[in-house]
């Protein structure tokens, strides 16, 4: 038993939603992938594949967790050229899929470089605002060099993955925020984007509609996200109609919300089971972007708000942590990542639910995915590693230490520190 405990170290209520969240995939990935062990002609091969991954996630988890926070200093000084470069290469060269080109395929693998940047930006600024704190707040300066950052990072993934960008770059504000970044700095950077973000609405909206963007050059996807937009909120009354009344909805053209809809609809709010979905036939994501609405379906409302509450626990057990580090660079880093992940669940749930316009985000460790996986199970080792920190702050006797200062501590606190010896 106790080399259990030795085997998963850190704060015990972030591993037990890590595993509820691996079982939730399990199941429901397996229930949604009916079109994926269709083409592969294997009833098993879709819950297979989702198993492995998950079980090289949990020994990633593992093997991060064990590694002491401090070392993630490091991370940016070369996952951040690393992931222009890829980025880069992803923009002229990447594999095109539903109409953006996001994937790069390395020795067979597929993967997505804005995830590694997307991780990378969230230990960078993470550094930064830690090493820039002073007693009234983080230095002015550091607004400056995370906006440097954040330019680097996210207007390589904007043309491509604009929900990405805009979403990475909402978990910088936050983390800017809560490192004590001047408000009015904040305030006037958010009067700018509001203003330029309201000038591009209007230019997009201005744009002519269309359904085939291939040969749009750069400029490709403005015309999706146009037809999202306006798709969404019913510009005109023409779309209203259309949107208001099933008998003028384009179910064609419309599939995933329609489907999605249906799917939330007939589960009555109890749901109908795990594996009695029908709507995984008809949504094409039914295993990813959509895989709530499949959750909603099968588990009901109780099973949507289990999902829901275990990413709020883990917002607020990374909370807790942050609150009991001592150093400024451990809580950064697991807020950061924490944000990461549950806005990103968030946003996959409000588009499944009809709250926000059709992207291409995952629910971070319920979908179905590789190198997503693999990613976000870094983040959660990560976490775990900060709380491992955290824990030996506050329970000096632990006979477990990371190095000289907690023995220093522990020697203090029995009242036999030698008066030559200062602490660090």
């Amino acid at each position: 038993m106790k080399s259990i405990s030795n085997l998963f170290m850190g704060d015990r209520v972030i591993w037990v939603v890590y595993f509820f969240l691996c079982i939730i995939s399990l199941v429901e990935v397996f229930s949604a992938a009916s079109t994926l062990a269709y083409k592969s002609g294997s009833f098993w091969d879709p819950l297979i594949k989702q198993a492995l991954f998950l079980s090289v996630g949990t020994l990633v988890v593992i093997a991060v967790h064990r590694v002491p926070c401090r070392v993630f200093k490091a991370v940016p000084i070369f996952m951040i050229p690393i992931s222009l470069i890829l980025l880069s290469v992803t923009f002229f060269m990447g594999a095109i899929t539903n109409g953006a080109k996001r994937w790069l395929e390395i020795g067979g693998v597929p993967f997505q470089p804005s995830e590694l940047a997307k991780g990378s930006l969230i230990i960078a600024v993470a550094l930064v605002l830690s090493r820039m704190q002073t007693e009234d707040g983080a230095d002015r300066k550091a607004f400056k060099y995370i906006l440097i950052l954040s330019a680097l990072i996210c207007l390589p993934i904007f043309p491509e993955n604009l929900s990405t960008a805009c979403l990475l770059f909402g978990v910088v504000v936050l983390m800017m925020f809560i490192g004590r970044v001047p408000l009015l700095q904040l305030g006037k950077m958010l009067g700018v984007l509001f203003t330029v973000g309201a000038l591009g609405v209007m230019i997009l909206l201005s744009l002519p509609k269309s359904e085939n963007s291939s040969d749009d050059g750069l400029l490709h996807r403005f015309s999706t996200w146009n037809n999202r937009i306006t798709k969404h909120f019913a510009s005109d009354e023409d779309d209203k109609a259309a949107k208001l009344d099933p008998a003028l909805f384009d179910i064609d053209k419309d599939a995933q919300i329609a489907h999605a809809n249906i799917a939330i609809a007939s589960s009555n709010g109890i749901g109908k089971l795990p594996g009695n979905s029908v709507e995984r036939d008809f949504l094409s994501q039914a295993f990813s972007d959509f895989i709530f609405a499949i959750i909603i379906e099968e588990m009901g409302i109780w099973g949507a708000c289990i999902v829901v509450f275990l990413y709020i626990i883990l917002l607020f057990r990374a909370g807790r942590i942050a609150s009991r580090c001592e150093r400024n660079f451990p809580p950064f880093l697991a807020m950061g990542l924490t944000l990461l992940l549950v806005s990103q669940a968030i946003l996959n749930m409000m588009v499944a639910t009809g709250l926000f316009p059709v992207t291409g985000q995952p629910l971070p460790l319920i979908s179905r995915g590789g190198t997503s996986t693999l990613i976000n199970s870094v983040y959660i080792g990560m976490i775990l590693s900060v709380s491992r920190y955290a824990r030996q702050v506050s329970e000096p006797q632990h006979t477990n230490f990371d190095g000289p200062m907690d023995e220093i501590k522990r020697t203090r606190d029995k009242g036999s520190l030698d008066a030559d010896v200062q602490p660090a």
